[in-house]
């Protein structure tokens, strides 16, 4: 295209048509002219107190949680199969041997061994918690829990 006097036009959207208010509702810039209503909404600071009611409403409408929520945590789940593949037969495990071999992470306070899997190794468990089913498995191989 040739560049000439009337093919110039300026970058698209550099221009825009000037916002004309005051020019009836069916402008969408009618009755106030983008200056809000008079009163208290157009008072300096006279909307903070509408805004704490309607936070109150929304407090109120918003359902709660009902009942209790726990703020102890839950022991680490650690299972027998992983017993069975991380440590040797007649190791002793507790919950430092359990962070060092890392079946459990650094920080954790508690463990709890639980069935999934079998177990062939005769194992000694030492401070560290058991399900039932988990501790007649590890009686019935030989193994103990203190």
């Amino acid at each position: 295209m040739k560049l000439n006097i009337h093919t110039i036009k300026p970058s698209r959207g550099s221009k825009h048509a000037k916002k004309r208010v005051g020019r009836g509702n069916a402008s969408g810039h009618g009755t106030y002219s983008t200056r809000g209503g008079k009163g208290q909404t157009a008072r300096s600071g006279g909307s903070h107190r509408l805004a704490l009611k309607a936070f109150k409403r929304l407090m109120q409408s918003t359902p709660k949680s009902r009942g209790f929520k726990s703020l102890k945590t839950k022991p680490t789940e650690v299972l027998l199969s992983s017993l069975e593949k991380n440590f040797d037969n007649g190791a002793v495990v507790n919950l430092a041997s359990l962070k060092e071999k890392k079946m459990v992470k650094a920080d954790v306070l508690a463990a709890k061994i639980i069935v999934k899997g079998e177990l062939k190794k005769k194992l000694t468990v030492e401070g560290v918690a058991c399900t039932k089913t988990a501790k007649a498995l590890i009686e019935k191989v030989g193994g103990e829990v203190k």
